[in-house]
């Protein structure tokens, strides 16, 4: 029986060094390949994010020492058309965007994998912690969360369909964590093993996503008004792109206590204020939706108990699932959640007994949070103590 073929995507870290090493281990003929999608601004330095200049020198550096062929693929434009150039439309539409979604759709999990099997690969591998198996009992693929919780990156998977699940390789899933994905690294000899994990978005400068945004779309910056709950003039801000639902950074001061961005309105260019406990949603609305675990939620399908993750850092929490008009889901959740953001990723997890909780559904972009009139009832003291 011939070797199976694997592609790894090395990003230049110790992730997909240590992917592409177990891989090989077990017994595949490993092809490492990196894109460069972003040339790094002067002030970023030589290692600057993932799949930059830097980094691809030592993604070539660690194939080299694990002893596999390393190629280069010059995605500068089409990352810029799939993943940049959204990234700034919705800033301008008062969206709070997660570009690594988008990468993993269009770039890594779609264009990639097609350039994998052009090379006659069986598989696509990442250093995505995240865990992918078949269930026989259904029939399908299911991604499941990081054995090591804190590491999980499912949330950023959500999309991958049945046959990209059937095709991609995640071995850093079932570690224990980063320090024992560093500790084979070092085993192994490579350089990247104590380098330090990217914090950023990969291709914002230092200055930040504002500046950023700002040197690429300047009609954005449109100075509008700052304003409370009642419409009373606070203050001015310099773009509605330039904030995100929770934001409390550059606002007005106030006697009251501290202000929180709770809407955008980007027609009337104004940003409007409020405290903290006017952040809290019992539900979201999220459209453009992706199911894995399961074939899709039809119009009839009773509501469906899930745990609804709102952001990448955040927490899952316990709801329901339903149909909604429009396309879209609509989640309630049993406690209500603090800034629910239009833009970001609404994850559904489900399973059972030791899954619970663990098995991507589905997911969707979040468009709207559901107000505490749909509610029926304002967020209580008990409620507020509990996310606190």
């Amino acid at each position: 029986m011939s070797k199976r073929t694997v592609v790894v995507a090395m990003s230049g870290g110790v992730d997909s060094a240590v992917t592409a090493v177990l891989l090989k281990r077990e017994g595949y003929d490993v092809i490492g390949i990196t894109l460069q999608i972003w040339q790094e601004h002067a002030d970023q330095g030589k290692h600057a994010g993932c799949c930059s200049l830097g980094a691809v020198e030592d993604a070539r550096r660690a194939a080299a020492r694990i002893g596999i062929p390393h190629y280069v693929l010059n995605f500068r434009d089409y990352f810029a058309a799939k993943v940049i150039d959204k990234f700034v439309e919705d800033y301008g539409r008062g969206r709070t965007p997660n570009p690594c979604v988008e990468c993993n759709r269009s770039v890594k999990f779609d264009e990639l994998l097609r350039q994998a099997e052009s090379l006659g690969a069986d598989y696509l591998a990442t250093g995505h912690y995240a865990r992918v198996r078949f269930n026989a009992a259904t029939g399908r693929h299911e991604l499941l969360r990081a054995r090591d919780g804190e590491k999980d990156q499912s949330y950023a998977l959500y999309t991958l369909t049945q046959y990209q699940l059937g095709r991609t390789l995640m071995p850093l899933g079932h570690l224990t964590g980063k320090q024992e994905t560093r500790r084979i690294a070092a085993e192994a000899g490579l350089a990247v093993a104590s380098k330090p994990d990217s914090q950023e978005i990969c291709f914002v400068p230092k200055a930040g996503y504002t500046a950023f945004i700002a040197e690429k779309a300047p009609a954005l910056v449109r100075p509008g008004n700052v304003v409370d709950l009642h419409g009373r003039l606070l203050g001015e801000h310099p773009g509605v792109a330039f904030y995100t639902i929770g934001q409390r950074k550059r606002l007005p001061s106030s006697s009251e206590g501290p202000l929180f961005v709770v809407a955008l309105n980007c027609e009337t260019n104004t940003v409007v204020v409020g405290p903290d406990e006017e952040l809290y949603a019992p539900g979201l609305l999220a459209e453009n939706t992706s199911w894995s675990a399961v074939r899709g939620i039809e119009a009839d399908t009773k509501p469906l108990a899930v745990w609804t993750k709102i952001r990448y850092n955040g927490v899952a929490s316990a709801g329901l699932l339903t149909t909604a008009d429009d396309d879209c889901v609509k989640v309630c959740f049993d406690r209500p959640q603090r800034a629910v953001t239009p833009g970001q990723a609404a994850v559904f997890y489900g399973g059972q007994g030791d899954d619970a909780a663990q098995v991507v559904i589905g997911g969707g972009t979040i468009r709207s949070a559901l107000t505490v009139r749909e509610a029926g009832r304002r967020p209580d003291a008990a409620d507020l103590a509990a996310d606190n």
